[in-house]
């Protein structure tokens, strides 16, 4: 009880509402808008995060992570057109709704299911606190190390069909961890007597490059789209009830993104997959799904809610980031010499149970928002796109050049700009590369702590938690190895 009035007691001052509030109206307005995604917005602010207080700068960055999802589904059910891309399954069931008339319903169900999925996602999470205080003193360097190999083989394995290409952008991400003052013994590595090079490739520099500025020449290039107007005929709130009364379907939704937002490098997309395909398989109506079923929209929305929540166990007990917007997340720790390690839950449990607080009231905030404000966020929807580019552009340049009034981390920054609007043109991956940089520094350090006490392979996993996580990649591999074995069959 002491813990819960020591972290409400942190979340009651003024700076930590005005950045709940922020973060999660802005992240539903941020969400609406088709083409801004919230790393854009992450990116963009987080150079001025790092003037705050910790809670209050994860606060606000936690809010907008959270509440896009909220407002995404607005432009994927009358559009057509998801506002982030965790919303894309999202258009199957809820745009054939509208054009049936049903859009109210639609967007009632879209924001019953992210609201029940982010507070479930929460309350279980908060229960399962105590026992992860209890495993937290498992871990050491090489564990760590461990939990990092298996996020990046993750990666590579969930990227379907660009295995080759996330593999090839993630040692990417950790041949540019490498590159500056190596952390051990201050020694330069692949500056080529470049002295700008000397401090590495600044982490921001390049999530705002690849991010922010590659979607700014993206919307500058594609122009306006004439979109029309939609509009909300009807009341919200009494198809907002319905969602109430499929507990089979949002239940395990809920448990899927509470699973995979806590393993690294799975995220929304294979959440929504499996509560997507159990909730067709469990209906009585199966055959509507993807023609405009309300249980449809549940499953995507409230399991892609509930991932935010979970995605700051790997973050917070093992400083391993499952995704590039946690990964965005973790600077702000290091910013403020707070490093997330498993002692984390032992000796400040009151600060990690503020953030699940936090969120949990951003959830509140984003449903009581939305169901008042709908009408007048449609027109967020039609924001030309050459308009909105440019201000991505400007708060972009803005945000590099304060991070060291450095005009060349800003060219840095455009020549990631351009490197990440070709991925998106190919329809690469741009994620892995953020992940190996955080991900590479990360296993280095853990590395090269753990080595000196290692003598041999079957030293590094004498551990129960070493041995089930070399477990976990060695099973990861070889089922991975088995399911193109038997695509070729």
């Amino acid at each position: 009880m002491e813990t819960l009035y020591s972290s409400l007691e942190m979340i009651s001052h003024i700076d930590v509402i005005l950045a709940l509030l922020i973060g999660s109206l802005g992240g539903v307005i941020i969400g609406a808008i088709p083409g801004v995604e919230p790393a854009i917005a992450i990116a963009i602010l987080l150079p001025a995060t790092f003037s705050m207080e910790p809670i209050v700068g994860l606060t606000l960055l936690l809010g907008i992570y959270g509440s896009s999802m909220f407002g995404g589904a607005i432009p994927a059910i009358l559009c057509n057109t998801p506002g982030s891309a965790v919303n894309a399954l999202t258009t199957y069931d809820g745009y054939p709704m509208t054009k049936r008339g049903e859009a109210s319903r639609a967007l009632a169900l879209a924001y019953g299911a992210s609201f029940l999925g982010g507070v479930l996602s929460v309350i279980a999470l908060i229960l399962f606190a105590p026992i992860l205080a209890d495993i937290a003193p498992l871990f050491g360097s090489r564990e760590i190390f461990l939990a990092c190999l298996l996020g990046m083989v993750l990666v590579v394995i969930t990227h379907t069909g660009q295995h080759m290409a996330a593999g090839f952008l993630l040692c990417l991400g950790v041949f540019l961890s490498t590159i500056g003052l190596e952390p051990i013994q201050y020694t330069q590595r692949f500056t080529f007597g470049q002295p700008w090079l000397a401090s590495g490739v600044n982490l921001i520099v390049v999530v705002l490059g690849l991010f922010a500025l590659s979607q700014a020449f993206i919307l500058l290039v594609n122009g306006d789209e004439n979109m029309p107007e939609p509009e909300i005929k009807g009341s919200l709130f009494t198809p907002l009830k319905e969602v109430f009364k499929m507990p089979k379907v949002f239940l395990p939704a809920a448990g899927f993104g509470v699973v995979m937002g806590i393993i690294p490098g799975v995220g929304e997309f294979l959440a929504q997959f499996f509560s997507y395909n159990l909730a067709q398989k469990i209906s009585k109506k199966p055959e509507e799904f993807g023609k405009g079923s309300p249980e449809g929209i549940v499953a995507s929305e409230a399991s892609n809610n509930a991932v935010p929540g979970a995605a700051l166990i790997p973050l917070l007990a093992l400083g391993v980031p499952g995704e590039a917007l946690t990964a965005m997340m973790l600077t702000v720790f290091y910013v403020h010499n707070v490093v997330p390690y498993p002692q984390l839950f032992v000796e400040q449990f009151d600060f990690v149970l503020s953030l699940y607080i936090c969120l949990l009231i951003l959830n509140v905030l984003a449903l009581v928002f939305l169901m008042g404000a709908s009408k007048w966020l449609l027109k967020v929807v039609v924001i030309p796109n050459r308009f909105l580019g440019m201000l991505i552009l400007l708060f972009s340049f803005v945000g590099v050049y304060s991070l060291r009034n450095s005009l060349t981390d800003c060219m840095i920054a455009v020549v990631f700009g351009l490197f990440g609007f070709i991925l998106k043109r190919l329809s690469l991956p741009i994620v892995p590369i953020i992940l190996g940089m955080v991900l590479g520094g990360i296993m280095e350090v853990k590395l090269r702590t753990s080595l000196p006490r290692i003598d041999s392979l079957i030293d590094f996993i004498n551990r129960p938690v070493a041995a089930v996580l070399f477990a976990l990649i060695v099973f990861s591999l070889v089922m991975f190895v088995y399911s193109l074995w038997k695509k070729r069959t």
